[in-house]
């Protein structure tokens, strides 16, 4: 593990709030410090723990950790959990690279990216051999945190890819020519398993998938996991899935309880013991060009996706994590077998 493990986080000021002062200028030694109990007050007191929180540090991996974020469900949250849990760990103190592969550009539009037509982007990097170097740009709401923009222009690069040299592994040796140092790149892809999916599968070892706690949830994973299946056994060794994330969850529903069981009994510990509930922020926070943690910090979202991160992060490292926040050394993560998933999964 590297010397700079842990990282110092910003200082937070303490939340202003009113102040009773005795007329006489007398104050009795048992006077509690009033709280500010309104609820613009709480909301501060919650952004102010949750940011101070974030600033604790983690531990960083001693070589990048590459996460390709699929699905081939739209709707389930890919996007969302990309670029929160992205910055979730720059404001750890890690450097974090977001790459977006959706056409659509949403992750790009999440981080206050600029993404027109005339503005170099992921897919000058994959049809034209533009160095990574030459497109990342950083996110200006977070420090550590940077994107490599998707323009409108990769919708046809599926198309263009097919008549190119080492097609399925042009983004792997773009990330492999970058020289900044990184600890984490998350690479949202779009939701469909074809070459800009594959692409992102050759570049990485992990894969995260989000699934949303809802009737469908399960359908159509047997195809991705044998998909996942079919780029380790030709293309890609090393490529497992290593984190399943419950989105969209929400506690008041019994169907959501299934669904997060279900999931659990099929994957075991590759699910996150953390959940990400279902909240109006988490979905405001993209039409201001910001992440949760950036647009309500104390927000239900925002906390959860802060522990996914540091659940995340502590996996990575060797470091068991447990629902009470307590961490304890054990062994390498158990992988379960890709071929038994997929077969249990239709």
């Amino acid at each position: 593990m590297r010397s700079d493990a842990n990282i110092a986080g910003p200082m937070t000021e303490p939340v202003p709030g009113p102040r009773s002062e005795s007329p006489g200028g007398n104050v009795s030694r048992e006077t509690q410090p009033l709280v500010d109990e309104t609820p613009i007050g709480r909301a501060a007191q919650l952004a102010v723990a949750a940011l101070g929180r974030a600033g604790e540090g983690l531990p960083r991996p001693e070589q990048t950790r590459i996460m390709i974020v699929a699905n081939q469900k739209g709707g389930v949250g890919k996007t969302t959990t990309t670029v929160n849990l992205a910055a979730s760990l720059a404001l750890h103190g890690a450097r974090v690279l977001v790459i977006d592969l959706d056409p659509q550009g949403n992750a790009s539009t999440a981080l206050g990216i600029d993404h027109h037509a005339e503005v170099p982007s992921i897919y000058d990097v994959l049809v034209d051999s533009k160095p990574l170097s030459d497109v990342v740009q950083p996110v200006q709401d977070v420090e550590g945190l940077f994107c490599a923009p998707a323009t409108i222009d990769l919708a046809g690069a599926e198309i263009e890819l097919v008549s190119l040299v080492a097609r399925e592994s042009r983004l792997q040796r773009a990330i492999h020519a970058y020289e900044q140092p990184l600890d984490y790149i998350f690479i949202d892809c779009p939701p469909s398993l074809g070459l800009l999916t594959v692409n992102a599968m050759v570049a990485g070892a992990e894969v995260l998938i989000p699934i949303q706690c809802e009737y469908y949830a399960l359908e159509g994973l047997g195809q991705l996991l044998r998909n996942v299946d079919l780029v380790r056994g030709h293309l890609n060794p090393a490529l497992h899935v290593s984190t399943i994330l419950l989105t969209m969850y929400d506690g008041r529903t019994r169907l959501a309880s299934q669904v997060a069981e279900e999931v659990r009994n099929h994957f075991g510990e590759e699910v996150l013991r953390t959940s990400i509930p279902r909240s109006v922020r988490i979905s405001e926070a993209p039409s201001y060009g910001q992440t949760v943690l950036t647009y309500d910090p104390g927000s239900s979202g925002a906390l959860s996706y802060l522990e996914a991160a540091r659940e995340i992060a502590l996996r990575g490292v060797g470091v068991s994590y447990d629902i009470h926040h307590h961490a304890h050394l054990g062994g390498q993560h158990h992988q379960h077998s890709q071929h038994s998933m997929s077969e249990g999964i239709q």
